[in-house]
């Protein structure tokens, strides 16, 4: 008898992952790879577009000759911000440009003057200026800078979209990736922005599908659906709101540690913009209010710091538990450094030699961090119900970080989240009805409740 089985691909800057999940959204297949960059027509680094294509074909023709698995869907989950541009037939006709790609200052310029000021942009898009992360800017310059590639594209598609386009044939454009920091959505008329009218620049989209939209495969004889693909950090979301209905936030945590309420429905406001919050679209098409913090950056540098300075390995910090005493020394301590514009913690500017140990150094370092992130996180927890904070990715698995957290927090339920591939099994829960006959999981999430440290000293003591 075949397991029946939904196929994503989970394509991420470094690794591109295939998934087979069963009904149960286990993982029954998992396949790995990693390709060298190139670099686009400047010298700048890009991803490989054709050995990415090769190898959504190459991973699909090993899936199907597996005789014990029935494949009756797919699904794509990628990183933003980035665009394939293609002809009629589908073909790409320009690099995939990196999201990182320096933008050219007169141009910025030029586009802001025109459309009432970066401030002014900024609201309306719910993004702040980011340079080529604004996906949209990217098309922006492609039409000034080389007008004759311009002309010839059909559409420009989004990662997600162009993958998807692979194996179903069909063009699409999809609400989380249209509205994530692209500069191409007015979250204030809920249509595409006015710019992308007046520079033609509509004419370069292709039609919305919803994101729970399934179609055919391109190649005939087969019974299986193809999804639109979803924006990776719409998709991490879709487990958690599957799973709870009453209001929470979700701190997702990497390099990045992204603070996500989707209960958030007020506008942005011009201070929450500088503070680096921004707005997307999430599967169903609602605003989910977010704000970011380089918190696993500045930790893993800081770690560093810590180790050379007391002779320690880097990764010592994982075995530590956490020391409510160390806790209260530190906090007796007043003055010291001030976080750097609320974007680097007062971690950075702190003597190492003031520290004796490594335990104290270190609980210190989480301390700094949870100062910014409570900040972070606050941004859009205010206006909102919200009573829960679920904490997944690295930090969730850091007890001294986790019960900082819930001390920060003391009104909230702190939790750390732990699910498998979070966002590949988003991908495969927003077209779960297309594939799959039985209910929809409820335990596809692992929680840990972190108690606020003074309330669960008075429980113990009310304990008989």
């Amino acid at each position: 008898m075949k397991t029946p089985v939904i196929a994503v691909f989970d394509v991420g800057k470094t690794n591109k992952k295939l998934f087979l999940f069963n009904e149960q959204y286990k993982i029954v297949f998992e396949r790995s790879a990693r390709f060298t960059e190139t670099v686009d027509e400047d010298g700048d680094p890009c991803e490989n577009l054709e050995s990415l294509r090769l190898s959504v074909f190459d991973s699909l023709h090993e899936v199907f000759r597996k005789p014990e698995f029935e494949v009756r869907a797919i699904n794509f989950a990628a990183y933003g911000a980035s665009l394939v541009y293609v002809d009629e037939d589908g073909k790409p006709l320009a690099p995939l440009y990196n999201y990182l790609k320096p933008y050219p200052e007169e141009l910025q310029r030029k586009f802001y003057e025109t459309y009432g000021g970066m401030e002014t942009v900024a609201f309306t898009t719910a993004s702040p200026v980011l340079g080529s992360l604004n996906s949209g800017m990217q098309l922006y310059r492609l039409k000034y800078e080389r007008p004759a590639l311009f002309e010839r594209i059909h559409f420009a598609l989004h990662l997600p979209q162009y993958l998807s386009f692979l194996v179903s044939g069909r063009m699409y454009s999809d609400m989380t990736s249209i509205g994530c920091h692209t500069h191409l959505w007015d979250f204030t008329k809920r249509d595409y922005h006015e710019w992308v009218y007046r520079e033609g620049i509509i004419d370069k989209l292709a039609p919305l599908a919803r994101a729970d939209e399934v179609y055919p495969a391109s190649f005939p004889g087969n019974g299986y659906g193809v999804g639109t693909g979803l924006h990776d950090s719409s998709a991490a979301l879709i487990p958690y709101l599957v799973s709870f209905h009453e209001p929470f936030v979700l701190i997702s945590t990497g390099t990045w540690c992204i603070s996500l309420n989707p209960f958030n429905h007020t506008p942005l406001t011009k201070a929450e913009l500088e503070a680096d919050c921004l707005c997307y679209l999430h599967y169903k098409g609602t605003p989910v209010k977010a704000s970011r913090l380089f918190a696993g950056y500045e930790h893993e540098h800081q770690v560093k710091r810590i180790a050379e300075h007391f002779g320690q390995p880097s990764s010592r910090y994982r075995n530590m538990t956490y020391d409510r005493s160390i806790v209260s020394k530190l906090q007796q301590e007043k003055g010291g450094p001030m976080p750097i514009g609320g974007k680097v913690s007062a971690f950075a500017q702190r003597n190492l030699s003031d520290f004796v140990s490594y335990e104290e150094a270190y609980h210190r370092l989480i301390m700094d961090l949870i100062a910014l992130q409570q900040l972070s996180t606050q941004l859009v927890i205010k206006g909102s119900a919200v009573k829960r904070i679920f904490v997944d990715g690295g930090f969730s698995k850091n007890t001294i970080y986790m019960n900082l957290l819930a001390k920060a927090f003391p009104d909230m339920e702190v939790f750390a989240a732990s699910m498998a591939q979070a966002t590949a099994v988003g991908a495969a829960l927003a077209i779960h009805e297309a594939w799959n006959s039985r209910p929809m999981p409820n335990d596809l999430i692992e929680l840990r409740f972190y108690a606020q440290a003074e309330k669960k000293e008075k429980t113990e003591k009310n304990e008989p």
